[in-house]
């Protein structure tokens, strides 16, 4: 993997997938794997996982990349929560755990090409080509005082990237093909044009997001007190308006259904309204699993 540091000593990381996007199963594999007690440096993994050397490594990276395993090997309490024995949704049946998986692989960074599209490149190119994105990530790098910048690197970091989201022609046809990419259920990135391809990606409904997800990354976020303004939500860096690409009006809509769903009274959870500013705000705040198990419980 190709790492380098940026001035605000955050990690721009490229490559390390060897070339796979993340298949339907991996990350199950992956994670019955190390619950097992091994270890993917192990001569033996790739016969334990029965894939070649080169899917070993490209398996644990799509671990690290979701954020299911920390920086000691180990799994962690979303991984856990998803894929073990009692997993609420191990073979990833439900279209909520993409919406969960695509939060994670955003905002953990591991794979910085995903932070730099959904957070950055969006917000300036709402369509965009492939050497837009190079040249946009290059720009950054460069920005960030980084001396080392493969430009081939990322551009086959930016083909997995697709790979993940879109579906092939063939693969339109053929919605069971366990060759498609992972998130490719959720049409977060459209391509406008085959020739010299056009993506875009824009600010829809997403009526197939639950409510539940979004109050789960509010929760999630390490620097959230008591409130959250509906425009932090709507246009802050990892937060639900740019990571899920939703519309302003459908967002509002979403936090009303927090605010007006009984389960959460007892949180004095209340979306409030001064002066034109929109707050969802917390009286006390429920553990971020228990909202999960509200939405997996129905």
């Amino acid at each position: 993997m190709s790492e380098v540091l940026t001035k605000s000593y955050i990690k721009l990381s490229f490559s390390g997938h060897d070339t796979f996007h993340c298949r339907q199963l991996w990350l199950k594999k992956g994670y019955d794997f190390i619950k097992n007690g091994n270890k993917f440096t192990d001569n033996e993994s790739v016969v334990l996982l029965g894939v070649g050397k080169n899917m070993v490594s490209s398996i644990y990276f799509w671990m690290k990349a979701f954020g299911l395993v920390d920086k000691d090997g180990n799994t962690t309490d979303i991984a856990d929560y998803i894929f073990s024995a009692e997993g609420k949704d191990p073979y990833l049946e439900d279209e909520a755990t993409l919406w969960l998986l695509h939060y994670q692989l955003v905002t953990i960074g591991h794979a910085s090409i995903y932070n730099l599209i959904f957070n950055d490149l969006r917000k300036e190119k709402i369509e965009f080509t492939k050497d837009n994105f190079l040249s946009f990530t290059e720009r950054k790098a460069n920005e960030f005082g980084v001396s080392q910048f493969n430009k081939k690197t990322v551009s086959t970091d930016f083909d997995v990237l697709m790979k993940m989201y879109i579906r092939t022609t063939d693969q339109v046809k053929d919605r069971e093909d366990t060759f498609s990419g992972l998130l490719t259920d959720l049409n977060l990135i459209q391509e406008e044009r085959k020739t010299n391809s056009l993506y875009s990606i824009t600010n829809e409904q997403r009526n197939n997001l639950p409510e539940e997800i979004i109050l789960y990354t509010i929760l999630n976020n390490e620097n959230f007190q008591n409130s959250i303004s509906l425009n932090t939500l709507f246009q802050e860096r990892n937060q639900a308006g740019t990571v899920f690409a939703i519309t302003k009006n459908t967002l509002m809509e979403k936090l009303e259904s927090i605010a007006n769903d009984l389960t959460y009274k007892k949180y004095g959870i209340t979306l409030s309204d001064h002066a034109g500013i929109k707050e969802l705000q917390f009286a006390s705040k429920p553990n971020k699993f228990d909202v999960l198990n509200h939405y997996y419980g129905r």
